[in-house]
């Protein structure tokens, strides 16, 4: 439970940043929905959704191969660390692309993207189908029943941190950017991670603005996975408007429930 607390503590730290520029309970693009997706969302995934995932597959693997229970456990933590890279980060780098290059994906994706804003509060916003079906989540529970238990929890909140500062409404890497002396660091950085300017260029509203860039800067923990697969860009800049463009309306129980609630108008094409 320690690991949790340190996320959670992590994401209030977040939080109470942009409530200190009284931009974190209401924002000025927001609408009644996007309280109920975001609430909604996040008490699903962290109260069902990865509990069952989790649980689901030590069951099944303890069915088909029980001998491999902690097999792992007193392995290389250098090792640790490149199997969750690869199997739990490296594959939700693709399920992330996968989801703006497919259309039914996205339709479970829309849910993160159709916020007019980014803030901690969307970190989570998805709709329940999204994670329940997203690779990375139930490889990373194979990896625990592997033994990877520990470095797994070790892992996340390192991960989370990443993925929560670069949502977030705090732009922290500005000062990199801002700051001679830090430049070769910046480099680094931002092409290793995941920033505020190179996330936010990924839920920009419009590609005219010649910052965002929704068909890459996929990455969650890593911003490398962009780098080594050809779909970066960075610009050191932030989008102006955010959200989803050239897609029609959608409540918050479509948006957390599709394909189970639709609504009944017809879709307009998809430009992401």
């Amino acid at each position: 439970m320690t690991f949790q607390y340190a996320i959670l503590a992590i994401f209030v730290t977040f939080a109470l940043i942009e409530a200190k520029n009284g931009k974190f309970f209401r924002k000025e693009s927001e609408v009644k929905s996007d309280g109920y997706v975001e609430i909604i969302g996040s008490l699903m995934l962290f109260m069902f959704t990865q509990p069952l995932i989790l649980f689901t597959s030590a069951f099944l693997m303890g069915q088909a191969l029980p001998e491999y229970a902690g097999v792992l456990a007193n392995s290389s933590i250098v090792l640790h660390i490149a199997l969750l890279l690869i199997f739990d980060d490296m594959m939700q780098y693709w399920w992330h692309r996968a989801s703006h290059n497919s259309r039914f994906l996205y339709f479970l994706h829309r849910a993160h993207h159709n916020a007019k804003y980014m803030s901690v509060r969307i970190v989570y916003r998805n709709n329940f189908f999204y994670y329940l079906l997203m690779p990375s989540i139930w490889f990373s529970g194979v990896l625990i029943y592997l033994g990877l238990g520990w470095s797994y929890a070790v892992y996340l909140v390192f991960k989370m941190l990443v993925i929560i500062g670069a949502h977030s409404e705090w732009k922290w890497d500005r000062a990199l950017y801002s700051t001679k002396a830090l430049a070769p660091l910046a480099w680094v950085v931002e092409r290793t991670i995941s920033t505020p300017s190179t996330h936010s260029a990924h839920h920009g509203l419009t590609m005219e603005d010649g910052v965002t860039h929704y068909k890459g800067n996929y990455g969650n923990l890593l911003f490398l996975w962009d780098v080594l697969f050809g779909t970066a860009k960075i610009t050191r800049r932030y989008p102006d408007k955010y959200g989803i463009e050239g897609m029609r309306k959608a409540e918050w129980a479509e948006q957390l429930f599709w394909p189970l609630i639709k609504s009944k108008k017809k879709p307009t094409k998809i430009t992401e």
